[in-house]
């Protein structure tokens, strides 16, 4: 989800399902193909209209894919699944009854992997769905922490150029600067995962760095421009 988004179903007096055999209800017994990496972009193009929006699913997929790499992971399954985990939530942006349910019905309709319904599923702590694949924990790591380093990157006068991980860190600390984002969250992702956070911090910065052109997060991007 957009980053700040997780927390305020809970806030709206949201509670987790109680029916026991709520997470089983995305389990699939064998492996389906999944969509291609361009299938799924432009399949969320045409549910999302916002640049914003659709920046953070390539943020996230930045991180994912560099994750993937580093566990030796199918990456083309790892960048769909960034892409597609936030495919209702401009059009169905209720935590409550919308998003991520819709497109989870979605998915299943057209077969996709159980890997990754699985992982959107436990990208929204509000469903209950157990995490228990590698790469429903890494979604669920990158998906706060790359937003937040991109709000960051967004007011650094060089960008994403040069970050470190105390940089981030310190902004953490500061409750007031993108407040909407749980830290907790943030904080829980990496250890669910088993990473050290700072070494999670430089992957992730690296990872958005890396495509900071298109994610606007270059120095040339970000600095004001002569009025």
């Amino acid at each position: 989800m957009p980053p700040g988004s997780g927390g305020r179903a809970a806030d709206q007096g949201y509670r987790r399902p109680s029916e026991p055999d709520f997470a089983s209800k995305w389990r699939y017994p064998a492996p389906v193909p999944s969509p291609t990496r361009e299938e799924a972009w432009r399949l969320f193009c045409d549910w999302t209209e916002s640049d914003s929006l659709r920046k953070h699913v390539l943020g996230v997929e930045a991180a994912l894919v560099a994750y993937a790499r580093r566990y030796g992971t199918d990456e083309e399954l790892w960048a769909v699944t960034a892409i597609l985990h936030d495919l209702d939530y401009e059009k169905h942006p209720d935590l409550e009854t919308g998003h991520p349910r819709v497109a989870l019905e979605l998915f299943r309709e057209l077969d996709y992997p159980p890997e990754l319904i699985d992982a959107v599923a436990g990208h929204a702590d509000f469903l209950g769905v157990p995490r228990e694949t590698k790469l429903a924990k890494a979604l669920y790591a990158v998906d706060e922490l790359s937003g937040f380093v991109a709000a960051c990157a967004l007011v650094r006068p060089t960008g994403i150029e040069g970050m470190t991980p105390k940089s981030v860190t310190k902004k953490l600390k500061t409750a007031a600067f993108a407040a909407a984002v749980n830290r907790e969250e943030v904080r829980r992702g990496a250890e669910e995962l088993g990473e050290d956070f700072d070494q999670h911090l430089r992957t992730v910065i690296a990872a958005l760095e890396e495509r900071s052109e298109q994610l606007g997060l270059s120095a040339d991007q970000v600095a004001p421009k002569p009025g």
